[in-house]
């Protein structure tokens, strides 16, 4: 089957909601595609963030195969091995919480707000989020993420919702109060541009939670699993949440999600009152261990810092260069490029050079390679880049 086979397909029997590349990608390896016309793409946003040790780590498709010969699934009456490891494994690596397990960063944050209601009890039953937020698709998670072109066509939404501005510490204060059963926010937001929390701002969050017995639930979906160079984004504030959910990098490429929640908080979730079928089976619960194994073994949070460094000192060489470029922000391998105007012709150009990122908000260019990206691969993409912008001056 060629390329135009394949989107034919799609045009006939998918539906259109997303906008697509004309590329259709049949292998992924390391940090590279391959399409089926033969090109080979560098991937500096694989998977959307999800295959963040690369595609088609040999260490996951190991652990897969094993895993597939033995069991795939087993509903969550019983117990398995893979999925009492993994809780074991991420507790030890975050506040030695409990773990949910579930399918999708949508679907971790939507059983984090119900926790929240359900341990804050009858009188709570607000919920504090950040404009530039982004938290899920689905109609919880989508009310709790402040950017209003995301609920366009879907109003009205869910009631005991509150946005403040990002890093807006008064702004906090003004709207806290008795009624709150919880604040969500991402450490850094992904989605919304590449923003970092301020240090001050999350634990004045911390504090106001304390003191209003509501709790703080740190949406890691984008952040977590070593993205930033640490397991989990907060640790680099020193502010513990009571529940924390995660995503996208968990699986090494496979759909899984997770929510975690201090013991305390996580007694609150008692049979009947949440439940999927799908998560933490016992197939990708594998492949979320063999993760966090290949990342601790071959120093991945390391090369994360370093590596992320490099590529943000090969991004400012670039700012002296390119007028187009405003500034240069991230932490770890969670990289934006702020643009003065828009970037996605830019993301197109590049992927012609065989280079994928993204851009987001319009203006802002995602670099989130995976955590066994080289600098010659980083100089690689960088160049393209450069080439890229050079044509669009």
């Amino acid at each position: 089957m060629n390329t135009q086979e394949t989107i034919g397909l799609f045009d006939k029997y998918v539906i259109a909601n997303y906008g697509r590349l004309a590329r259709v990608i049949v292998r992924g390896e390391g940090c590279y595609l391959y399409d089926a016309d033969g090109n080979k793409i560098l991937d500096m946003f694989p998977g959307w963030a999800v295959s963040a040790i690369g595609h088609c780590h040999p260490k996951v498709v190991e652990a897969l195969r094993k895993q597939a010969g033995e069991l795939l699934h087993i509903d969550n009456t019983f117990y398995s091995e893979p999925q009492g490891e993994l809780a074991k494994l991420l507790s030890e690596r975050a506040f030695g919480g409990k773990c949910f397990f579930c399918n999708s960063g949508a679907e971790a944050n939507e059983a984090a707000l119900k926790l929240a209601r359900l341990h804050t009890r009858e009188g709570k039953y607000k919920f504090i989020t950040a404009e530039g937020s982004f938290h899920g698709r689905t109609f919880a998670a989508m009310t709790a993420t402040a950017q209003p072109k995301h609920h366009e066509g879907l109003l009205p939404l869910l009631p005991g919702f509150v946005y403040v501005p990002f890093n807006d510490v008064e702004a906090m204060k003004k709207v806290f109060s008795d009624e709150v059963a919880a604040v969500m926010v991402e450490p850094i937001q992904g989605e919304g541009g590449i923003n970092l929390g301020d240090a001050e701002y999350l634990r004045a969050i911390r504090r106001l939670c304390d003191e209003s017995g509501a709790l703080l639930i740190f949406d890691e979906v984008t952040t977590g699993v070593g993205r930033t160079g640490k397991w989990f984004a907060y640790q680099h504030y020193d502010v513990e949440p009571d529940i924390l959910t995660m995503a996208k990098a968990l699986g090494g490429g496979t759909a899984i999600g997770a929510m975690m929640a201090t013991e305390e908080v996580a007694a609150s979730l008692v049979p009947g009152k949440h439940a999927t079928t799908f998560g933490g089976n016992a197939l990708l619960c594998a492949a979320a261990v063999a993760t966090i194994k290949a990342i601790e073994e071959e120093g991945m949070l390391e090369n994360a810092v370093r590596l992320g460094q490099y590529t943000m000192d090969k991004l400012r060489q670039l700012k002296q260069k390119h007028s187009m470029i405003d500034s240069v922000r991230g932490v770890g391998l969670m990289i934006g490029v702020q643009l003065n105007s828009s970037g996605s012709g830019i993301v197109d150009r590049c992927l012609e050079n065989g280079l994928r990122i993204n851009c987001t908000q319009g203006t802002v260019l995602r670099f989130m390679p995976a955590m066994i990206a080289t600098e010659s691969q980083i100089d690689q993409a960088v160049e393209i880049l450069d080439s890229v912008l050079s044509e669009s001056e």
